[in-house]
C-alpha cells in the first residue's frame, strides 16, 4: 500500500472572500479613465431603452453613472448601486457638479439591495450586475424591488462576441475563482429564460453590437489602457511575473486586432456583442 497521503483538492473560497476580492478589483485602477471611451455607446443604448422622465429607475453596476447621470438629465429619478466606493463618490460628485437632484449613488450589493419591495418602474444594468458571483440572488432581487408591471433592461457581454473571447485569452493565464459560474452566462439566452423566468414575463432578448466602441489610438495602446486602468486586467497583469505578461499581453493585442476594423491607427471594435433584455414584472 502507498504509505504517502494524497493531495487534498484545495478549499474553494468563501463567498464574502470572493465578494472582498471582487470589490478591491474593481476598485483598482482608475475606471473613469477607462469608461469614458465606451460612454457614447452607452448612451445610445439608454436611449433605445425609451425610460421615461419621471420614471424611477434603479441602476445595478453603475460604474461611474455612464447611464444613469444621461438619465438624469431627462429628469429619470435615478438611483445607482455599485460594489465599488470610489466609482460611487465619483458618481455621487458628477451628479452634484450637474445639479441633478434626481440622480443619487450609493454602495451596495446587487444580491442583496437596501431598497425595499417594489420601489422601482425599471432596474436596468448595463456590463454590470453580470459580474455579480451568485446570478439567481441577482434576478430574485432585481424582480423583488420591481413593482409588479415594471421592467427590467439589461446588456451582457455575450460568449461568442469580442467581450468573451477577450476573457476566454485572460483565462488562459489568469484562473477565475472557483465555484463562481462564468458571467457570460448572462449573454445565453436560455440560461436568461431560466433565471427570469421564474419572476418575469414578456422576455424578450435580442442580440446586438455595442455601437459606437472606438479609441483614438492603436491596439497595442488600448491594451496598456486596459493593463492600467481597468481591474480585472490590471490585477491580471501584477499577478504574473514578466514572461506571463508579455505572453498576457500577445494574447489581448491578437484579440483586439482580430476585431479592429479601423485601418488608420485607431481601433473601432467589430464584434462587441451583447444580449439586450427586456423583461416585465409580473
Amino acid at each position: 500500500m502507498n504509505s504517502q497521503a494524497r493531495p487534498q483538492p484545495a478549499t474553494p473560497p468563501s463567498m464574502d472572500t470572493i465578494k472582498a476580492k471582487m470589490k478591491a478589483t474593481w476598485m483598482d485602477g482608475d475606471y473613469v479613465a477607462f469608461a469614458r471611451f465606451m460612454e457614447p455607446g452607452a448612451i445610445e443604448i439608454l436611449n433605445s431603452w425609451n425610460i421615461a422622465p419621471g420614471e424611477k429607475l434603479l441602476d445595478l453596476g453603475c460604474g461611474a453613472g455612464q447611464i444613469a447621470i444621461p438619465a438624469a438629465r431627462k429628469g429619470v429619478d435615478v438611483t445607482g448601486v455599485d460594489i465599488a466606493a470610489n466609482l460611487i463618490e465619483h458618481a455621487n460628485g458628477r451628479a452634484r457638479s450637474e445639479g441633478l437632484k434626481s440622480a443619487r449613488f450609493e454602495e451596495g450589493d446587487a444580491e442583496s439591495l437596501p431598497h425595499a419591495d417594489a420601489s422601482f418602474d425599471v432596474v436596468t444594468s448595463l456590463i454590470g450586475a453580470m459580474f455579480a458571483p451568485q446570478p439567481d440572488k441577482v434576478a430574485s432581487e432585481m424582480a423583488r424591488v420591481c413593482r409588479p408591471g415594471g421592467r427590467v433592461r439589461m446588456a451582457n457581454w455575450t460568449p461568442q462576441g469580442f467581450v468573451g473571447q477577450f476573457f476566454k485569452a485572460l483565462v488562459r493565464h489568469v484562473q477565475p475563482p472557483a465555484g463562481v459560474p462564468s458571467v457570460f452566462l448572462w449573454g445565453d439566452e436560455e440560461t436568461v429564460k431560466t433565471r427570469l423566468g421564474k419572476h418575469f414575463s414578456k422576455i424578450t432578448l435580442t442580440r446586438k453590437h455595442y455601437p459606437n466602441w472606438t479609441y483614438p489610438f492603436d491596439t497595442p495602446e488600448v491594451v496598456e489602457l486596459f493593463r492600467n486602468y481597468y481591474g480585472p486586467i490590471k490585477r491580471a497583469f501584477d499577478s504574473l511575473d514578466a514572461a506571463g505578461q508579455a505572453a498576457l499581453r500577445k494574447d489581448l493585442e491578437e484579440v483586439y486586432a482580430a476585431h479592429n476594423e479601423a485601418t488608420d491607427g485607431t481601433t473601432r471594435i467589430r464584434g462587441g456583442e451583447f444580449l439586450d433584455i427586456h423583461a416585465v414584472r409580473a
